[in-house]
């Protein structure tokens, strides 16, 4: 069958391009896909590629864009006052664009396979909650929910659009200049690349609950641990799963990356769709390059088929 065509994020033919095809050890195809899944028990571990149709741009493959900052790290955003006041400003200008995202072709698929019982499991990366939106149940957030808000002091948990609301009633200057900018890039984890000078201008809230504690998002940051029972629930959904697929993680990071080598160990086997070359190539029986979009509806049709 012929060679499935990767969506590049350099210029079309070029050389880089045919280089970083190359660097992606295809093997099987849809068909032996859908008998992959056909056969049931699969756990699905997704990530950022699946959202990107949703408009909500991934970290490492073809819909990313370079970013003036690096993502928060957890050390920084605990120790770091001014490091915190500039996510916030960040995150209350990136939030819309996240809260506006739904669910796309990719979530609702998976959401279809669940339902007809051959995904038992799904875990995400994600901290987009589309999946749920999707109508996927009993999903895993390994890396939480922006949709989520935890004060560091007293634990009191918020809903994001309640602080969403705060921050726009003290901001409404800051909220002014923002709408004036000709356009502001939001990166995956919610918060919007903006001028050091407007951040300045942004006025933060503590905790409505205690008054006092600085708020974070309930997301696992950079050099931050996943909470202990939610890496061993993973574990355990996916050592009583027949198959675990992969979709749209390029598992550059450990905390995806340790649940396909566990798989692999296992003897389970490991099946990837993903644009770009993926940490876990090696370990994968199946390797596929696909737009999610269409590769997952089309598997849902040959499975009703």
């Amino acid at each position: 069958m012929p060679r499935p065509v990767m969506r590049y994020p350099g210029a079309p033919g070029s050389v880089a391009q045919a280089a970083w095809e190359a660097e992606v050890p295809l093997r099987g195809d849809p068909s032996a896909l859908a008998a992959l899944v056909g056969a049931g028990g699969v756990c699905v571990l997704s990530g950022a590629g699946i959202s990107t149709d949703s408009g909500i741009p991934d970290y490492r493959g073809p819909s990313s864009a370079a970013r003036r900052h690096a993502p928060m790290t957890y050390d920084a955003f605990i120790s770091d006052p001014d490091a915190r006041h500039r996510y916030w400003a960040r995150s209350h200008v990136g939030w819309p664009q996240i809260e506006r995202a739904r669910p796309n072709e990719a979530h609702g698929a998976v959401a279809a396979l669940q339902r007809t019982g051959l995904v038992t499991d799904v875990i995400t990366q994600n901290v987009d909650g589309l999946h749920q939106d999707a109508g996927a149940r009993d999903v895993v957030e390994l890396h939480g929910a922006l949709a989520r808000v935890v004060c560091l002091a007293c634990t009191a948990t918020h809903e994001r659009a309640d602080i969403q609301d705060r921050l726009a009633a003290v901001n409404h200057a800051f909220d002014a200049e923002v709408a004036a900018l000709r356009s502001t890039q939001v990166n995956p984890d919610g918060d919007a690349e903006l001028p050091t000078g407007l951040v300045d201008r942004f006025t933060m809230i503590d905790c409505p609950a205690c008054g006092e504690g600085p708020l974070k998002p309930d997301v696992v940051f950079f050099g931050e641990s996943v909470p202990r029972s939610r890496v061993a629930h993973c574990f355990d959904r996916v050592g009583r799963s027949r198959a675990l697929l992969v979709l749209g993680s390029s598992l550059a990071v450990m905390s995806g990356l340790r649940f396909a080598r566990a798989a692999a160990r296992a003897g389970t086997p490991v099946a990837i769709v993903t644009a770009g070359p993926s940490r876990g190539d090696d370990l994968a029986a199946l390797r596929l390059v696909s737009p999610l979009g269409e590769a997952l509806p089309g598997l849902v049709r040959a499975l009703r088929a």
